[in-house]
């Protein structure tokens, strides 16, 4: 499934997940995620539990809004931004001196809000890609069509949302081996549901949505007309089924060195066989290219496999649900309720959908994400910030420089090419260097699904150009007005955007000590994503090579699986525990940024004379950061899918910094209370 963003990269990508926890930190137990928040503590100790020592009020006073799955520090950030954002659109339309740039956002915001002309369109908009569907008579004019529907929409990086609604998806960047070139990485996709897990586990609940999806086919296939919309939905159900078969699971697509396989444009055919692979790539603009990354041949074979078996017919009915699903935000209002009943109330726990203002933004940005970024950073990011930004950024880099002198299992040779990676690090700091132009991209004041699709057809555009082009370490991968923050294996880079830049997270009012650990602990989560068990498989150029000695590699992974064991303890459901393996990147990232935040705070004139209060302050920082209530449904999904642990347990990271047991006399007996040697220390 698409997130709103595109492309979303190595990320704190915080649709934050943070329920309750139940072991073994009993007082925070999660069954609690579902229930009402007058069933907490209302008095924990740090010691038992810290979240709930500096979240307890947030938690009883704090309702989930109707249109969320979840919701905390971040959600709450990003809701009032867009308030702001939908202003700025509302004026660039009524303004005579709005740019072109400018009137176009607004033209695509306006159209997407106009009900009425979408109403009266009805599913005209859609009918020429339903008729290319419907006009697909061979095995190879299928393939053609399947490579059209090709969009750059996915990063393979991150494990937490990597389907796409397509057959397959495909991400543009440099070699994972030629860090001088860029190439086509081809990835899994598919799936209605979020993931293999969905079809393959037996479970009464995954089997309860499974039927709820194959009814959600049938009725989407109904509203549009079709007949026999039963068997047609148990046969794309079936089609999905055979294709999720063959997906890697999320521990296997974080394993860089399984995805590091390059095929020539005739290993296709050999390799995965069953499609005529020529008519795809020549659909995908792709036939000119000689050097491809399989990032899961597993999934391409399984794929092609089924392009043969699977009869026609059904190749299409599932092309058709596949775009009515894909498109039924911007298709009548009959449409996007129905996909909400199944997405929103079934797989989120939502109880109501998002208001229109909310969609239409969203669109927006994914359309347009930079254009209206240089309308919110010129509203709302005042240079100043960033000038205290990139100082903080310096000083977590020089402590994270100083941890890595200290380590005293590291190799000289290691901890030099260490060093060099952080000091060659690029870190943008609220907005790219350079703007995105949109000067080719058509947009229509009363198109809103045209506009949509042009949008990805302009995307796109961009992206295969990408592959006449060299890399570039200064792209971004993150609009400014998102509330989030990014690490860039391959460009050895970092991105902050500028909505993340304020309070809570930053407030240039408050002290270092909650600056350091709030922000700044996520400034260090970034840096430390280049040495986390993906990161810390690249070089300082963004080529994927062993750069460690044996000796050092085996250290760091002894400690690695320390934190692994710690993780798969949290269970916050009786039938569902953290995946301590699938959440390990963002977790040794938590860990080490934390650490060099500290660090940096402690090395500031503050940090030297705040004492206790002080680290108080900057540990109830980092905690107040990750506050998050979740639904069930929400939960159980994050759980499975995400690789970021939900927010109490990444909170829980404080029970391995010895600073923390000082700050909080935290003795053993309680319930976060690890000894010394069981203490994670990594970097």
């Amino acid at each position: 499934m698409n997130t709103s963003w595109t492309p979303i990269k190595i990320a704190i990508t915080l649709a934050l997940c943070g329920a309750a926890a139940i072991s073994p930190v009993q007082a925070a137990g999660q069954a609690a995620a579902a229930k009402p928040a007058a069933a907490r503590p209302a008095a924990a100790l740090p010691g038992d539990d810290f979240y709930a020592y500096v979240n307890g009020e947030w938690m009883a006073s704090t309702e989930i809004p109707a249109d969320r799955g979840s919701w905390g520090a971040m959600g709450a950030l990003a809701e009032d931004n867009n308030g702001r954002i939908v202003k700025l659109i509302e004026e660039a339309g009524a303004s005579k001196s709005a740019s072109a740039e400018a009137r176009k956002v607004a033209d695509f915001y306006s159209a997407y809000m106009n009900e009425a002309a979408i109403e009266a369109a009805g599913l005209s908009p859609l009918k020429p890609r339903l008729e290319k569907i419907a006009a697909i008579k061979d095995r190879s004019s299928l393939a053609r069509v399947l490579g059209e529907f090709l969009r750059a929409d996915v990063d393979p990086l991150n494990a937490t949302d990597f389907e796409t609604p397509n057959l397959f998806g495909v991400w543009i960047n440099q070699g994972l081996s030629e860090p001088g070139r860029n190439l086509p990485y081809l990835l899994q996709g598919g799936l209605g549901l979020p993931d293999r897990a969905y079809y393959l586990d037996n479970s009464p609940k995954m089997a309860e949505l499974r039927g709820k999806y194959q009814q959600y086919i049938g009725a989407m296939l109904k509203l549009a007309g079709y007949d026999n919309v039963e068997a047609r939905a148990a046969k794309i159900f079936a089609l999905e089924s055979e294709l999720a078969q063959s997906h890697a699971s999320r521990e296997e697509s974080s394993d860089i060195l399984k995805a590091n396989n390059v095929w020539a444009r005739k290993d296709f055919a050999a390799r995965a066989p069953g499609m005529d692979w020529n008519a795809f790539l020549q659909g995908a603009r792709l036939d000119r290219q000689d050097r491809f990354i399989a990032y899961h041949p597993g999934a391409l074979k399984g794929a092609a496999a089924q392009v043969a078996a699977t009869d026609l017919a059904t190749w299409k009915d599932y092309l058709a649900f596949h775009s009515l699903n894909q498109f039924s935000s911007t298709l009548p209002k009959a449409y996007a309720d129905l996909r909400f009943e199944f997405y929103g109330k079934g797989l989120t726990g939502s109880p109501q959908q998002s208001a229109r203002w909310k969609r239409a933004l969203a669109a927006t940005n994914g359309a347009m994400d930079e254009a209206v970024g240089k309308l919110y950073v010129a509203r709302y990011f005042p240079a100043e910030n960033k000038a205290q930004i990139q100082k903080m950024v310096a000083n977590i880099k020089q402590a994270f420089e100083r941890r890595i002198d200290k380590l005293d299992w590291m190799a000289p040779s290691t901890r030099a090419q260490a060093k060099e990676k952080v000091r060659t690090m690029y870190v943008g700091v609220g907005y790219p260097d350079e703007w995105k132009s949109y000067a080719g991209l058509q947009v229509s004041p009363t198109d809103a699904l045209g506009n949509v699709m042009r949008a990805q057809e302009f995307y796109y555009a961009q992206q295969l150009a990408k592959l006449k082009q060299k890399p570039k370490k200064t792209d971004w991968a993150m609009p400014p007005q998102l509330v989030n923050a990014v690490n860039l294996p391959l460009q050895n880079a970092l991105n902050f955007p500028a909505a993340i830049l304020q309070p809570p997270f930053y407030d240039p009012k408050a002290s270092d000590a909650h600056n350091y650990g709030a922000i700044g602990s996520v400034i260090g989560h970034e840096i430390s994503h280049s040495f986390d068990d993906l990161g810390a498989q690249f070089d300082a150029q963004g080529r994927l090579r062993d750069w460690w000695t044996k000796e050092d590699l085996a250290h760091f992974k002894t400690a690695s699986h320390k934190l692994v064991e710690q993780y798969n303890g949290y269970k916050p459901f009786d039938d569902l525990a953290i995946n301590g393996q699938l959440t390990l990147s963002e977790n040794l990232s938590d860990l080490a940024g934390l650490a060099a935040a500290y660090d940096a705070f402690k090395a500031a004139p503050s940090g030297k004379a705040g004492g206790v209060e002080g680290d108080r302050a900057f540990f109830t920082g980092y905690g107040q950061a990750w506050r998050t209530k979740m639904r069930e449904a929400s939960l159980r999904r994050t759980v499975l899918t995400d690789g970021h642990a939900p927010g109490q347990y990444r909170t829980y990271t404080v029970r391995n910094l010895d600073a923390w047991y000082d700050a909080f006399d935290v003795k053993p007996g309680q319930k976060l209370y690890l000894a010394p040697e069981q203490r994670v220390r990594v970097w």
